[in-house]
This record gives structure tokens, sequence and C-alpha cells, in this order.
């Protein structure tokens, strides 16, 4: 594979906000299931962790200064932070911390370092300077990588909590725990291929039933104990500050499990859209979750004693506590639901900023251009979830890696959201600087108290960071030296028809498809077959496909076919995201409206492959080098992509040393 070659030119727009297809109601109960699972699940550990970190000694001051931090964190991280603010940046419709670094001006996203050099004659030549990242680029990629870490570990631990449940209603079942969790997790894998919006539909009314079930159990507490709605004040999460000092630090790093759904909001909003999410929060999610929270601390103001274990004290024990356990297992599973549509998001923005290798993107909604299905990810998810379950076995353990990944991204979205209101929505600095500082006040907090949890097990999601940033910095890295070395040697078709035919020595029957990434330069495969073979089909013909933003392209304007001269034609494809690129209908079609003289039975496709040499002598370095091989060997191939059938295809090996 090629990947200039083989790459497909995506169509941008403007960052304008669109509305997702479907009815607001449809798409709001779709959202309940796929977005919420994450946040909405949180009341059945957050204040039992977090008491547990404050100690044995628990004081009504500490109740209440625990529920105030919670209570703020929900309202300022999640309602005012992501629902308020950085939810209206988004990349036609896509959310995510990709998101913002693609609407953002070319200029801050790459440093051009090298002008076009003159060619001979004086003309300019229409190569690319080296493009390479900026700051605030790679800062991204750190957050994105982080929140693939956060990713692999959402499934692990809520599934894992969910099945522990069972084991507490009957401590005969703790044996089964594991192998039963690592099966419920493959058949949630499973099902993404079902497509979001699917998935959606059968979770979204559990999650429904979930938030009223919680609701309700919390109301009924709170009317016993009402005067714990004295928490809703922020002097009592300032009061518990100053009572505890720095180790009030080590209790943020609970707090924010309360929170740790925020940025799937943000990550899964091309998925339905964002004024069903900001529906569900604030009329559902938002008032469930404040009732449960509180309701939980309403009941140890009774009975001290149920903090072990609060949440599951809202209900008597027998019947009503198998029943809340199998409602808690079914939306702790459902929880896993917004972590594995956001790495889809997030996947599908990397390649189209040129961070990672094509992979196999399925559409799986006809009017909705978000809801997607990445199969090389969900099946990379679903191994390192069940290695998770296996390597640590219970939940508390996997609760020491959780939080250090999503605060991380949660403070890098802070950063850029302000470039972003700096220089695409013209915001003046004594305007957005405040908002960052006030931003930067809770993500800060939440990501340095769990930085204490590094040796406890939150060097998992900085490893799995690690890996991810590795290969999306060497592949960007990689790519960008190989388009530039490739429009280095390959000029565009006016100046490199003199050497074609210089050394052409004969143009012999049939006719050929050369695939080009670009209508700029000739592409690398046809320039190297001349060279070596001294021949050229009599019909030849250089195709480009181009991606737009739109469900579908009208069959009037899906192709265009330009003649260049010479026997050679340039034929450019359009294509609209749900459509399925198959490359042979198009030029069968060209053929048929005899736009194209050929025979599409007898057509040639000649596709590149590379291999990279990966020695000293390139400017990448061995080992860098061999990584973008590798990466490169297992991207999705172009005739697999484009539906080219496999007997019509030749490859030719292109050797290059980056």
């Amino acid at each position: 594979m090629s990947p200039p070659e083989a790459s497909s030119p995506t169509a941008r727009h403007s960052p304008t906000s669109h509305t997702t297809g479907g009815p607001l109601l449809t798409l709001a109960i779709g959202a309940a299931g796929v977005v919420f699972g994450d946040i909405g699940t949180s009341p059945l550990y957050t204040l039992r962790e977090c008491l547990r970190t404050v100690g044995p000694d628990l004081q009504t001051s500490d109740l209440l200064g625990v529920l105030s931090l919670i209570f703020w964190a929900l309202m300022m991280v999640v309602t005012v932070k992501y629902l308020g603010f950085i939810m209206r940046a988004d990349n036609d419709g896509e959310g995510g911390i990709f998101a913002l670094l693609a609407i953002l001006p070319t200029r801050l996203r790459v440093h051009q370092d090298q002008p076009p050099s003159p060619t001979p004659s004086g003309a300019r030549a229409r190569t690319a300077p080296r493009a390479n990242l900026t700051w605030i680029s790679t800062l991204v990629v750190i957050g994105a990588a982080l929140l693939y870490g956060d990713g692999a570990i959402t499934p692990s631990i809520s599934v894992l909590s969910a099945i522990e449940g069972l084991a507490v209603a009957n401590p005969g079942l703790e044996p089964a725990i594991e192998p039963v969790t690592c099966a419920i997790l493959l058949g949630l894998f499973a099902l993404q291929s079902r497509g979001t919006g699917t998935v959606g539909k059968l979770f979204g009314p559990v999650m429904l039933l979930w938030f009223a079930t919680i609701a309700l159990l919390g109301a009924r507490q709170i009317a016993l104990r009402p005067d714990v709605l004295r928490a809703l004040s922020p002097l009592h999460a300032v009061a518990f500050f100053t009572q505890h000092g720095w180790d009030g630090l080590h209790v943020l790093g609970s707090v924010v499990l309360a929170v740790t759904g925020g940025e799937a909001l943000y990550a899964d909003m091309g998925h339905f859209g964002a004024r069903p999410i900001r529906l569900v929060w604030l009329s559902v999610a938002l008032p469930a979750l404040l009732f449960c929270y509180f309701g939980q601390g309403a009941l140890i103001l009774q009975t001290p004693q149920s903090a072990a274990q609060p949440f599951f004290g809202l209900v008597r024990g027998g019947l009503a506590t198998w029943l809340l356990v199998a409602l808690s297992s079914a939306a702790t599973v459902i929880a896993s639901q917004a972590l594995i549509s956001g790495a889809f998001s997030l996947t599908r923005q990397a390649m189209q900023l040129g961070f990672f290798p094509r992979m196999t993107i399925r559409h799986t909604a006809r009017f909705v251009e978000g809801q997607i299905y990445v199969p090389e990810i969900n099946w990379l998810l679903a191994t390192a979830c069940v290695l998770l379950v296996l390597g640590f076995r219970r939940s508390e353990g996997l609760a020491a890696a959780y939080g250090i990944a999503v605060t991380g991204t949660m403070t890098i979205t802070s950063i850029v959201y302000y470039v972003v209101l700096r220089h695409v929505f013209h915001w003046p600095a004594w305007r957005a600087l405040p908002l960052l500082g006030l931003f930067l006040c809770f993500d800060v907090s939440f990501f340095g108290a769990n930085l204490l949890k590094i040796v406890d097990g939150g060097w998992v999601p900085i490893l799995i960071g690690v890996a991810c940033v590795a290969a999306m910095l060497i592949w960007s890295k990689g790519r960008t030296l190989l388009i530039e070395q490739y429009a280095r040697r390959f000029p565009s078709y006016e100046l490199a028809l003199p050497t074609l035919q210089r050394e052409l020595y004969t143009r012999v029957p049939g006719a050929a498809v050369f695939m080009a990434s670009s209508t700029a330069h000739l592409p690398p495969t046809m320039m190297h077959f001349v060279s070596r073979v001294r021949v050229l089909p009599e019909i030849v013909v250089l195709l480009t496909v181009v991606t737009e933003s739109v469900p579908s392209v009208p069959q009037s304007r899906r192709y265009r076919v330009e003649a260049l001269g010479e026997g050679i034609y340039r034929l450019i494809v359009h294509y609209g995201f749900s459509d399925t690129q198959a490359i042979p209908v198009v030029v069968a079609r060209a053929a048929k409206e005899q736009q194209l003289p050929i025979d599409p039975d007898q057509l040639t496709y000649y596709l590149g492959r590379d291999t990279f040499l990966a020695t000293s002598a390139g400017g990448m370095g061995r080992v860098a080098e061999s990584l973008f091989a590798y990466l490169s060997r297992n991207a999705v191939t172009a005739d697999r992509h484009f539906g080219i059938p496999s007997h019509q295809v030749v490859e030719i090996g292109l050797q290059t040393d980056l």
C-alpha cells in the first residue's frame, strides 16, 4: 500500500453546526443508551470511593463537603464546560478533541518550513512543502492517545463492577466473575457491528429505566432527611479543603469518578447531535444523578454504617436488592458504549487528519454521518479489555487506573478550546482567558489528584497513551516525508510530459487505471512503471477519489472526466460518506456513457505497494521507519477499500527510504 496513492482526500466544510438527521425523540433515546452510560452509572461507586478515601472517622461536615464537590463538579465540568461551551465547537457536527484541531487554521496545525523549489524553466513546481506539527497538534495527539487508554479501561471496570454485584448477592458466584465478565465484554464488542443507532435503541430504554429508578430511590431518602441539600452550597466544598488541606487532594481523585463520562459526551456528539445530548442531560440524566447522590448522602446521615455500600443501601434487601443488582449490571454493561463509540469517532478524525493509516470505516446509518463502526479498533479494544480484566481481576485494582487518562484529555481540551476561541471565534484575550482559567481550576486539580494513582495502576492508561502517541506521530511524520518525496520526484502532468515522451519506447494495446491521491502530481506507480518497463497502455486513466461530507452524492455529479491528451484521461469520482465506494461501477458507467474509451472487463488497475528500507541513510531513522512500515503493511489495501476485483489488480512495488 502506498499511503499517498491509496488515501482518499476528504472535502472539508467550514466549522458550522449541522442538525443530525432523525426525529429528536428517537435520537434522544439513542443518546441515553450510548452517550450517558458511563457518567450515568457513576453513583454505583463514586460516593463510596470518596468516603473510603476520607477514612473511618467520617463527620457530617465531611459528607456534606464531598457531596458539594460532586455537585459542583457535575455543574461546572459537564453542564457549563462541555454542554455550554465546548460542544459549540464542532467540525461539521463531529465532536472530540480532533474536531477542535480540525477547525483550527492550517498555520496553527502545521509549520510549512520549506517553500516549493523552482523548476529549471523558472516555473513553480507544484510540490508539497514539509509540514511539521505545531505544539497544539502535538498536544491534541497526546490528548487523543490518553482517551484511547480510557476507552480500554472504561468497559473493563464497568462490566467487572457489574458482575461483582452478583457476587454480593450470592458469594458462591465469585469464581465465575472473571469468565462471565470476559464473555460479556466479547458479546458487547460483537454487537458493535450492528451500528451505534441500533445499539442505542436497545440500550436507551434500559438507561431511561435506570435513571428513573435511581432518581426515585434517592428522592425517597431526601424526603426523610432534606437537610442533606445544604451540600448544594459551595461553602461546604471550601470548608472541606480548609479542614483537610492537601489530604483533600486524594478525595478529588475519587470525586472525578462522577464526571469521567463528560469527555465522551463531546466525543460522541457526531453519533446523535448536540441537541439530543443536551436534552437528555438537562431533563433526565443530571436530575437523576443529583437525586441519587444526595439520596445516598441522606441515607448515610440516617444510618452512618451504610457508607460502606451506600448505593445498594437505598433498597431494603431481599428481592429488591436482586432486582437492583440486575438493573445495575445491565446499566454498567451499557456504560462501556460511550467510550467505544467515542473511539470510533476519534479514529476516523485521526485518519482524516493524517495521524492514522487507513482503516475500515463502515457507516451504520443512512443519514447520520457520525454513526460508524471501525472493526480494527473494535477488536483491539476488546483484546485490551479482556487482558485488563484478567490482569487486575477486581474492579478495585482498575479503579486506581481510572481517571488519569480522561482528566488529562479534559485539561488538553480546555487549552485547545482556548486557541479555538481566539483564532476561530475571534474572542479577545480578555474574554477568553478568564474562561480558560475557570476550566483549568477544575481540570488541573482533578488531573493532579489522579497523578497520585500512578503507582497503584495509573501507569496502565499512560502506557497505552504512550504507545498511541508514538504510533500517531510516527505515522504523521512518515506520511509527510513520503508525500514530500513523491512531490519532489513525480511532478505534474504538464511538467512530466517531456519525460514520458522521452522514456516511452512504445504504447501497447489495452487500458490501465492508476490510482492518484492528488490531481497535482502524476501517480508514483505510473512513473515507476514507465521508467522501468518503458511501455504504457494506449489508454491510461488517472483516478482520484474525493469523499464529501454529505450522506450521498447525486449520480448526476458522481464523476468527472478530463482528457489530458496522449490517450491519458483524468477521472475524478465523488462519494458521500454513506455511499459504497465501488470504483468498478463508476468506471463501467463512464465507459457506457462514452466518457472513457475502455472495456471495463479488460481493464487493469495498477496499485502501489511501498517497501520501506529503514536504513540509517534516511532522515526518519531506522527504528521509526520500521514502525511506520509496520503500520503501512497493516493498513487496509486500496483494492479492498474500493471494491476492485483482485484478478484485475497489478501491484507495483516501490522501494523507499525515508
